[in-house]
């Protein structure tokens, strides 16, 4: 009857300090590294050419990749840094064209492409779409209408292909993300999206925000399942998730920490705040039927989400309240001071 599983979906753990990477991390990290490599020799080239406004470009884009890099490895902020790679991305390409006419025009293909691996897909369409604007007023006169009116419906289509894919490619990726974060049984999120829920408060740059942790435990929920069956017990632990949904607000969030014990995130709520909603629930489970002939209570520990501390320790803390509750005869709240 676990429901849980291991922290870190769609987080990639690379070397830096123990810290799991979120995939957008890794991608646009390696589309820089990768951006790097295809672009230095020629820069080096067109240096030893002396073509030094394109090389100047070209290098302006290596040292500008190398920044991100550095940027999102130490910081691990990779939104607003992949917004800027494709800007930087749309405005070399745009000068390269311009300085060294149509026989580059062919790097606008890859450019336009690697915006929607970085950005969402709407603003890589704004992206691209002001560098296709900015082309075609540069080619103009330089072009038969014929060919560039080529360039602008193969741009449009790659763009649309482009757009259609990463539209769909995220809301395929947003439902498996949905589904492996919910408990199979009870239908709240199970231990996985618990330990990413604590991360990102212990991340968020907020610190007016306040959060509170409560961990709830069903008493002696194994005589219900030695008496009455594992059906029996499973529909308790149903009910008991339906119940605690009644009596929390929408934005708290209710998790299946494991077996018959439940946690919940209770979001804008310092320590008065959130033992009056543990107590609430906790009168709300001793006077409602989880089971026929069967009466069913739970303990509570309640610990405040301190941004000084980590998730590993909010969790340890309202662990250490619970067991003081289940010590104290069952039932109880207990508050971390």
């Amino acid at each position: 009857m676990e429901g849980g599983g291991k922290s870190g979906a769609g987080r990639w753990r690379w070397l830096s300090g123990g810290r799991q990477r979120q995939q957008e991390e890794v991608i646009l990290m390696l589309l820089c590294g990768l951006t790097i490599m295809s672009i230095l020799p020629f820069g080096i080239y067109r240096l030893l050419q002396g073509s030094w406004s394109t090389a100047a470009v070209d290098m302006a884009l290596v040292a500008s990749m190398s920044v991100v890099i550095v940027h999102v490895w130490r910081t691990g902020r990779h939104q607003l840094a992949g917004l800027v790679v494709t800007i930087v991305y749309s405005a070399g390409m745009v000068a390269v064209v311009y300085l060294r006419g149509v026989s580059l025009v062919y790097w606008v293909y890859p450019t336009m492409i690697a915006a929607y691996f970085v950005v969402r897909p709407i603003h890589a369409v704004a992206i691209n779409g002001v560098g296709l604007v900015l082309l075609v007023v540069m080619l103009f006169g330089q072009m038969t209408l014929v060919n560039l009116s080529t360039i602008i419906v193969t741009v449009g289509l790659v763009n649309l292909f482009a757009y259609v894919f990463a539209y769909r490619t995220g809301l395929t990726t947003q439902r498996l993300h949905t589904a492996v974060e919910l408990d199979f049984l009870t239908g709240v999120g199970n231990r996985r999206a618990l330990d990413r829920k604590l991360l990102e408060h212990a991340q968020e740059r907020r610190p007016q925000l306040e959060a509170s942790l409560l961990l709830l435990d069903l008493d002696h929920f194994k005589q219900v399942n030695d008496q009455h069956g594992h059906a029996a017990g499973d529909k308790v632990l149903k009910q008991l998730a339906e119940l605690m949904r009644a009596h929390t607000r929408s934005s708290d969030r209710i998790f299946r920490y494991g077996g018959e014990e439940f946690a919940i995130i209770a979001s804008g709520a310092g320590l008065s705040a959130a033992a009056h909603l543990a107590e609430g629930l906790r009168a709300a489970v001793a006077s409602a039927t989880l089971l026929e002939g069967h009466s069913i209570t739970t303990s509570v520990g309640v610990a405040y989400m301190d941004k000084r501390q980590t998730p590993a320790e909010w969790l340890a803390s309202a662990d250490k309240m619970l067991y003081a509750a289940k010590q104290g005869g069952r039932n109880e709240v207990r508050v971390a001071s």
